[in-house]
């Protein structure tokens, strides 16, 4: 596996993002990596390596631009001051670097994200046409249900039982049977909102991560590979 800091094009300017990627050249599926309201962390960048030992290009693109925090008031003013247009930009940015990479099939990109970026993950499944597949962990705040109405991705959510935005996520999952697109809700009894987060001991659920994890990898590899 190769990791490295990169900068990818945007509107005549550069955005940063962190990148994994298997040791070898061929063409493999890509998938972007959002971040949750703490930033790219390390977290998110082991996020990033995993996907890459599963032979997936990731990249988790700096949505905060250097800023990592740790503290969850610091967390809250982070998410509250990002522009979700402009990163929902660097998003669609960060799918558009990996299908001009030679190693990455253009026609295999999805979406993975987590709390605040399980979010803006929808947000991609809904708007971006290069988008196959997306995995939303916990993604409060999601897309209103005719955002999806053009949409082909196919939509996995993940969530626990015990999560604030479980209603919301259960609501749109009900939506989207209107649609033709291949949807999924899995929901984890006693989980808490970021029970995938194994730096986060105080919310962590490693039997509900494990399977999550599974579950997710299982979806791209239907809709990408």
């Amino acid at each position: 596996m190769r990791s490295q800091n990169v900068e990818f094009p945007i509107n005549g300017g550069q955005a940063p993002g962190y990148l994994a990627r298997p040791d070898y050249d061929d063409m493999k599926p890509g998938v972007v990596v959002i971040q949750e309201w703490w930033g790219v962390n390390v977290h998110i960048k082991d996020i990033a390596n995993r996907l890459a030992e599963q032979g997936y290009v990731a990249l988790a693109p700096d949505l905060y631009h250097g800023v990592v925090v740790s503290e969850p008031n610091d967390a809250q003013k982070a998410a509250m001051e990002l522009d979700r247009e402009r990163a929902m930009r660097e998003i669609d940015a960060a799918v558009d670097y990996l299908r001009n990479q030679t190693y990455v099939n253009p026609k295999q990109i999805g979406v993975i994200g987590f709390c605040m970026g399980g979010a803006l993950t929808l947000y991609a499944g809904a708007h971006n046409p290069n988008v196959g597949a997306v995995a939303a962990f916990y993604g409060g705040g999601t897309p209103q249900i005719e955002e999806f109405a053009h949409s082909e991705a196919a939509i996995l959510n993940i969530v626990g039982d015990k999560d604030r935005t479980l209603l919301g996520i259960q609501a749109l999952d009900q939506g989207l049977q209107q649609y033709s697109l291949p949807h999924e809700l899995a929901i984890y009894p006693g989980a808490q909102h970021a029970f995938f987060n194994d730096t986060r001991p105080e919310v962590y659920k490693p039997d509900a991560a494990k399977d999550a994890w599974q579950r997710a990898l299982t979806w791209f590899s239907k809709y990408l590979v």
